[in-house]
């Protein structure tokens, strides 16, 4: 199973010169939970924003250059790398940026986790257009601000429809 996951913003803003435009520690909570104990398949700018590697999760990273990369951490340089790569993959694997990626693999995705986030940010990249009537919403978990998250947030989970 091929699962996006991933935060926006109200105009589909998803970051800003490498790095998310918002802080708010329940989404990071809800990703490391969404993605624990499967493979990230990202992109080179994506694994260069996190603040090293997750642990419990196998970083994959597809980019065309050659990356010193840390041990353990998978480098494909293709499509046709990525699409072997998946289809020998037996659990759910998580894509997790950046938007050409998304773009790239959005007729293959299964399963859409989105944290929607109230609020218009300073952004340079963007979540692509997916075809949303192909989904069917599941789950739906809003938030209100709090002492520790300064925006109000909705959880949603996407499956797509047989």
């Amino acid at each position: 199973m091929l699962s996006y996951v991933w935060a926006e913003d109200e105009k589909g803003a998803i970051g800003y010169q490498g790095r998310l435009p918002w802080h708010l520690p329940a989404d990071l909570a809800h990703f490391k939970a969404k993605t624990m104990g499967h493979p990230m398949l990202m992109g080179r700018k994506t694994f260069e924003s996190l603040p090293g590697l997750l642990p419990g999760r196998q970083h994959v990273v597809l980019s065309t250059r050659k990356l010193d990369l840390p041990a353990g951490v998978l480098q494909l340089k293709s499509e046709e790398e990525v699409s072997a790569w998946l289809k020998e993959q037996a659990g759910e694997v998580c894509v997790i940026g950046g938007s050409s990626l998304f773009a790239l693999l959005a007729d293959q995705v299964d399963k859409l986790e989105v944290t929607r986030i109230k609020g218009i940010f300073s952004a340079d990249t963007y979540m692509p257009n997916l075809d949303w009537a192909a989904f069917a919403l599941v789950k739906s978990e809003a938030h209100r601000a709090d002492g520790k998250n300064k925006y109000d947030y909705v959880f949603e989970t996407y499956l797509r429809k047989k």
